[in-house]
C-alpha cells in the first residue's frame, strides 16, 4: 500500500493545525487582557519554533496501524488531536527548562530566562528571575490546559474520544510522576541504573512513543492484541529514544542539539551513562562534573573521554541496539495494517541512530 499524501507531510498538517488552533486561542486571550497575549505569543513561538514532531506522529501511524482511513471523515479530526500532543510536549519542555536551570533550548534562550530578561529591561517590580520563573509555570500550564482543550474540540465522535480517554490520561500521569522522580533522583544523589530506567520509562518513553501509539490504536478502534503489542515497541523504542538523548546531551555538538556542550552535566542528571560511567572507573570525574554551573569545555572533554574509556558510552549503545532489535521484533508480530508496520520500522530506527 502506498502513503497517502496525508501521511508524506504529516509534520506540514501538524503545523498548520497548531498554527490555527494558538491564533484563535490568542485572539481569545487578547480579549481577556492584552497584555496576557504577549504570554501566549511567547507560547505559541515556542511550539511552532522548533521540534520534530514526533508524538504526533506516532499516534497518527498508531490510528493508520489499526486501521485509521486517511480518506475518511475522522482524518482532519485526527490530525487535530495527535496535534493537541505538542502543547503536552510544550508544557514538559518549558516546565523541564524552569527545574533544571537551562539557559538555552533550540539554540534560544528558555521561557523563565526570556521572561526574566524582559522584566529587567523594563525595570519592573520584584525580583527578574522570579517574574521569569512565574511566567515559565503559568505558560507551562497554558500549554497543559490548552493541550486537553484542542483534544475535546478536535470534532472526534464520544465513542472515539472514550476509547482514547484512557490512554491521555494515563499519559498525562505518567509524564509528571517521571518528572517527578528526575527531581527527586537528582536531589537524592541516585545514580542507580534502575532509577534511571524507571525515569526514561516514565518521563520519555511513555509520552513520546508508546501512549501516542496507544491513543492512535484506541481512536481506530484497534483490538486489545494490538494495542499491547504497540505499547510494547513502543516502550522499548521510547527507552531507547532517551538513551539516545542522554549520549547526546553529552557528546553532541551544541549547533545540532540548540543547547550548551556539556548542558545535562551541569543539570546533574543521573542518566544510564552517567550510571555506567559511575559503576566501571569513572566516578571521579563524573562526581565532579555533575552540577558544576559553570562547567568548562576542558572538563567535558575530560568527561567524555573517560566515559569511552572504562566502557559507558559501548555500555549504552549495546542497550540501545537491544531495545531497538527488541522493538522490531514485536512489531513484526503485531497485527498492523501497511503501510503502518514498515514506517513504525524506519521510525524506530531514525529515532534511535547514532548521530554524534
Amino acid at each position: 500500500m502506498s502513503h497517502h499524501p496525508l501521511d508524506l507531510a504529516l509534520p506540514k498538517h501538524v503545523e498548520h493545525a497548531l498554527t490555527e488552533y494558538l491564533a484563535t486561542r490568542r485572539a481569545s486571550g487578547e480579549a481577556m487582557d492584552a497584555s496576557f497575549a504577549s504570554a501566549v505569543d511567547a507560547l505559541a513561538d515556542f511550539v511552532l519554533g522548533g521540534g520534530k514532531r514526533i508524538r504526533p506522529t506516532y499516534a497518527w501511524w498508531g490510528w493508520r496501524g489499526a486501521g485509521g482511513d486517511p480518506d475518511g471523515p475522522l482524518a482532519q479530526a485526527v490530525l487535530t488531536a495527535v496535534s493537541s500532543l505538542e502543547l503536552i510536549q510544550a508544557c514538559a519542555l518549558i516546565h523541564d527548562d524552569l527545574m533544571d536551570a537551562s539557559a538555552v533550548r533550540r539554540g534560544k534562550p528558555t521561557v523563565h530566562v526570556a521572561f526574566a530578561a524582559r522584566h529587567a529591561e523594563q525595570g519592573w517590580h520584584g525580583g527578574s528571575d522570579r517574574f521569569g520563573m512565574a511566567a515559565a509555570v503559568l505558560i507551562g500550564d497554558i500549554a497543559l490546559a490548552w493541550a486537553d482543550d484542542m483534544l475535546f474540540a478536535a470534532g472526534l465522535p464520544a465513542e472515539v474520544l472514550r476509547r482514547m480517554s484512557e490512554p491521555w490520561r494515563d499519559m498525562r500521569t505518567e509524564m509528571l510522576a517521571g518528572q517527578y522522580l528526575d527531581v527527586l533522583t537528582q536531589a537524592k544523589g541516585d545514580s542507580s541504573a534502575d532509577a534511571a530506567l524507571r525515569i526514561d520509562r516514565l518521563k520519555t518513553a511513555a509520552y513520546t512513543v508508546e501512549r501516542p501509539l496507544h491513543m492512535g490504536a484506541a481512536m481506530a478502534g484497534g483490538s486489545p492484541e494490538l494495542i499491547a503489542g504497540l505499547r510494547a515497541f513502543g516502550a522499548d523504542i521510547g527507552v531507547a529514544f532517551q538513551l539516545r538523548d542522554d549520549l547526546l546531551g553529552v557528546f553532541g555538538d551544541p549547533a545540532v542539539t540548540g543547547k550548551p556542550a556539556g548542558d545535562d552535566l551541569a543539570e546533574g542528571k543521573r542518566t544510564l551513562l552517567v550510571s555506567l560511567g559511575m559503576e566501571l572507573g569513572a566516578a571521579d570525574i563524573l562526581h565532579s562534573a555533575l552540577g558544576m554551573q559553570d562547567i568548562d569545555r576542558s572538563m567535558v572533554d575530560e568527561v567524555r573521554r573517560q566515559l569511552v574509556a572504562v566502557g559507558a558510552v559501548d555500555g549504552v549503545e549495546a542497550r540501545i541496539e537491544e531495545l531497538t532489535t527488541s522493538a522490531l521484533a514485536t512489531l513484526s508480530s503485531t497485527p498492523l495494517t501497511e503501510p503502518a508496520a514498515a514506517k513504525l520500522s524506519e521510525l524506530a530506527i531514525s529515532s534511535t541512530k547514532r548521530t554524534y
